[in-house]
């Protein structure tokens, strides 16, 4: 039966250095991604789970409340993956072409979708996630607790910041605010922004 695995980083772990270091990647990929993925395939071996896509364990286990624990893995192996490919090396600062077009267009400006976003990661109580989300074909700025996801609701996720404190608490200490800007200035992969808005 096909498993579900731990995908391949979509660059070296030294890549985000040093912004996120080595350090980092080797325990939020190398452990936690990688622990969600095991208790995952735990969970749902032997069950009519098995052998479905990971955006239907998303969906299935959020609508049905006994599957909170699945819900739980499945959807922070889909966030981690997505955050992993919402950075590259030298990423970061405003962009360009169509999304800096549709962000001006929904945002007003681009420092407008700055503060929102620093924002929704600043305010986000205890773990989560920030995201820039296609929604009624205008671009917002949302968080979610914990595991939650788009996935779960009418909105297209495009970009994804993570907020737990192991994403960044080994470079940054409890500076989430330094993460953030550093996030925005350095890491924030456009061009993925770009593929997911088309």
């Amino acid at each position: 039966m096909q498993k579900i695995e731990l995908p391949n980083l979509p660059y070296a772990r030294t890549a985000l250095a040093p912004h996120i270091s080595e350090n980092t990647i080797n325990f939020h990929y190398g452990k936690h991604h990688q622990a969600y993925v095991t208790n995952l395939n735990n969970l749902i071996a032997g069950t009519e789970l098995e052998g479905k896509s990971l955006e239907e364990i998303i969906k299935i286990s959020h609508a049905d409340k006994t599957k909170a624990g699945i819900f739980n893995n499945s959807a922070q192996v889909w966030n981690h993956t997505f955050y992993w490919n919402s950075m590259k090396p030298n990423g970061g600062g405003k962009p360009t072409g169509a999304v800096l077009a549709k962000i001006e267009s929904d945002f007003g400006s681009y420092e407008n979708f700055v503060l929102e976003f620093k924002n929704a990661g600043a305010t986000q109580f205890g773990s989560g996630w920030a995201w820039l989300v296609l929604e009624d074909g205008k671009l917002k700025v949302t968080k979610t607790g914990n595991a939650e996801t788009p996935l779960t609701s009418n909105a297209k996720p495009l970009m994804t910041m993570d907020v737990w404190e192991h994403a960044y608490y080994l470079d940054f200490q409890n500076a989430r605010h330094t993460y953030i800007d550093t996030f925005l200035n350095h890491l924030v992969n456009w061009d993925f922004v770009a593929v997911n808005l088309k």
